[in-house]
């Protein structure tokens, strides 16, 4: 008798998922101490800090334009295969797709700069509020939290809906492409096979009349194994033809792409959920520096400067792990476009 199968417990499955989750967690946090990470991570701080020195004014945010300096390849040598090699279209698309992400990139660093300088007009007000309250302290309190509260928001989620869309109409597009590609091959490879067995077949009738006649005829005898000889060879070489290599190769190729822009959207779409929510706590801070400076009493005021200064760290926080998954998307981008011109440029 079968018996079915015991159903798990409640306890069983929810500790697979927190160990599930363990190992998701485990492994993303892995990628921050890989030492492909740390170079970009080094890289992108120097350039920063080469910015920094060489700025004008602090209090102006800073054009990171890091595309430029971490893109690889860079865009000049993509331009170079595409107009040297003859390469699908959607390939093209595929490499102006992360570029287009990366720049998307930029926008979120300078936005996080942006954040880090408001963001010390906060520090300054929650000293101010801890120093002996006079009149002068309250002013300037308050002209600092009226500050903060009227400026824009640098962050925002549009341009990730818009970028989402645009790259998973592409990935669908590397995808069917590639089926249809594979469907042709598989067509032709069948085609071929039934016409190499009606060629054999329609030969070797044409061989067994000429050995007939061969045997009747001197000139047959001298003339049969010269044609015989040369419709060996036809099939010969026809059989050692390689069908499809160039087909083969883009298939390949698309794969590589799909698979690169699957990524980008992955990190695209975590990304956004990071910004979603360090942009809904901005709006929070500036909604309640704006409630307390129309409101204008000092306790309310104490009581929002001990919210402040409880989440600080925490902000930092998410600003710094917001910034660490910017260059963890620069080296995933990196690292599919390099693949991807190595599959081009190794059957070029």
């Amino acid at each position: 008798m079968i018996r079915p199968p015991l159903r798990r417990s409640r306890k069983a499955c929810e500790e697979d998922r927190l160990c599930k989750k363990r190992s998701v967690n485990e492994e993303y946090l892995e990628a921050f101490r890989t030492k492909s990470y740390m170079e970009i991570w080094n890289k992108a701080q120097g350039k920063t800090s080469t910015k920094m020195l060489t700025s004008s004014s602090s209090s102006i945010p800073l054009c990171m334009q890091l595309t430029e300096y971490l893109l690889e390849p860079r865009q000049e040598m993509i331009a170079n295969i595409t107009q040297r090699l003859k390469l699908h279209h959607l390939l093209v698309e595929y490499f102006e797709a992360s570029l287009e992400a990366c720049r998307c990139c930029d926008k979120i660093l300078e936005a996080i700069h942006s954040i880090r300088l408001a963001y010390r007009r906060i520090t300054r007000i929650v000293k101010l509020s801890k120093m002996v309250l006079d009149e002068a302290n309250k002013d300037a309190i308050y002209r600092e939290l009226a500050s903060f509260a009227t400026q824009n928001n640098p962050l925002s989620t549009e341009q990730f809906r818009d970028n989402h869309d645009r790259y998973v109409e592409l990935l669908q597009r590397l995808k069917s492409t590639r089926k249809e590609i594979k469907r042709r091959l598989t067509w032709k490879r069948v085609c071929k096979k039934v016409a190499g067995i009606a060629l054999i077949t329609s030969h070797s009738v044409v061989v067994v009349g000429l050995l007939v006649f061969a045997f009747h005829s001197i000139v047959g005898m001298v003339a049969a194994p010269s044609i015989v000889g040369g419709l060996v060879s036809v099939l010969v070489k026809k059989g050692d033809e390689r069908v499809g290599c160039g087909c083969e190769r883009v298939c390949e190729q698309l794969d590589v792409a799909a698979k690169g822009v699957y990524i980008m959207i992955n990190d695209m779409d975590t990304m956004s959920r990071m910004v979603k929510r360090l942009q809904d706590e901005v709006e929070h801070r500036k909604v309640i520096a704006s409630v307390c400076v129309r409101n204008g009493k000092w306790e309310i005021l104490k009581q929002v400067m001990k919210e402040f200064h409880e989440h600080q760290s925490g902000f930092v926080d998410q600003l710094e792990e917001l910034e660490g998954h910017i260059y963890l998307c620069f080296l995933t981008t990196n690292r599919s476009r390099r693949l991807l011109v190595k599959q081009i440029t190794d059957n070029s």
